[in-house]
């Protein structure tokens, strides 16, 4: 599908819940009302926002349906699922506000990953097509702000690696429906995970000097990289709750007590801040190093379950 009749679809798609109304000149107002001022009915962004917030969320087995029919060729199948992931799109643009973008231009933009990402999307594969969508609209966000308002000249090798990292997890989600772990990236690219993250915080940085997006400590940094699921679902912690409990199951199904127990501090899966490798050390009267070979033993016993990714977004949840 062309850029043009993307665009022209997302066009459309805005339209139906806006009625024709003009977005020029509400941005501020929309600024005004998110500083927590008065609501002003008359707003068309807050409007666009109100309507599809009243959009149903789709199970699983509806989303397959609709991507079975969008296959097909059926374009009202195609609109259906645009209509129930705008919220999805909204979410992750919210992110990016301040880089470069003006935030309606940054919701266009997540709007067509979001048409892209239903043309790529093969429900044969099994995994949820909101976890899916959000590679999509992430990537084409970043690249329109790196493309219109990148202030910097990154370093040849830099920018390579950036370009390898992409194309990696592209491959990585097309296989899995979910990007690849930052171990999973330094493993593909044979490179370290320190480099990974250096590339991923350069790609996102370069956006703006004045606006770096939250690389103050590495939860920040890594948390830019998972999927919102906070999109689709009523709270965060309601989420936390369910990962949890099911790494739980996993670990002790997998692990010894002592593994599981180490993986449960480094991780905070035991309601409190994960634990650094000196701290679970001193718990356990063994040595930092030591402590790091049984986590890295632990993690290869998981390997191939999915775990491992779902054991660092619990980690990036737990530090916030």
């Amino acid at each position: 599908m062309s850029k043009e009749v993307e665009m022209k679809d997302v066009k459309e798609l805005q339209e139906k819940y806006l009625e024709g109304e003009n977005l020029e000149g509400q941005e501020d107002l929309w600024e005004w009302e998110e500083e927590g001022h008065h609501r002003s009915p008359e707003n068309p962004i807050r409007t666009y926002f109100d309507e599809i917030s009243r959009v149903p969320l789709l199970t699983k087995e509806e989303e397959v349906e609709l991507a079975k029919r969008v296959e097909a060729g059926d374009k009202a199948a195609k609109e259906k699922l645009a209509e129930a992931n705008l919220r999805l799109v909204v979410s992750i643009a919210k992110k990016y506000r301040g880089c470069g973008l003006p935030f309606l231009d940054l919701i266009q933009e997540g709007n067509l990953g979001l048409m892209k990402a239903i043309e790529k999307f093969d429900w044969r594969k099994g995994y949820k097509f909101s976890t899916y969508a959000t590679w999509w609209i992430r990537q084409a966000i970043l690249r329109a702000i790196t493309n219109r308002s990148r202030t910097i000249r990154v370093p040849t090798h830099i920018n390579e690696l950036i370009r390898k990292i992409y194309q990696a997890e592209r491959d990585h989600i097309k296989e899995h429906g979910e990007a690849p772990s930052l171990e999973e990236l330094a493993d593909e690219l044979d490179t370290t995970v320190d480099n990974i993250i250096k590339a991923k915080r350069t790609a996102h940085y370069t956006a703006s000097l004045d606006t770096p997006i939250g690389y103050d400590d590495e939860g920040s940094v890594l948390g830019d990289f998972i999927e919102d699921e906070e999109a689709a679902s009523p709270t965060r912690e309601t989420f936390k709750e369910l990962l949890q409990e099911e790494i739980r199951k996993a670990l002790k199904q997998y692990l010894n007590p002592r593994e599981r127990r180490i993986l449960e501090l480094r991780y905070g899966l035991d309601g409190k801040p994960p634990k650094t490798l000196d701290e679970v050390g001193e718990i356990f009267g063994i040595s930092r190093e030591r402590v790091r070979q049984i986590q890295k033993e632990a993690l290869e016993k998981l390997r191939g379950s999915q775990i491992v990714q779902k054991l660092e977004r619990f980690r990036l949840l737990a530090e916030e």
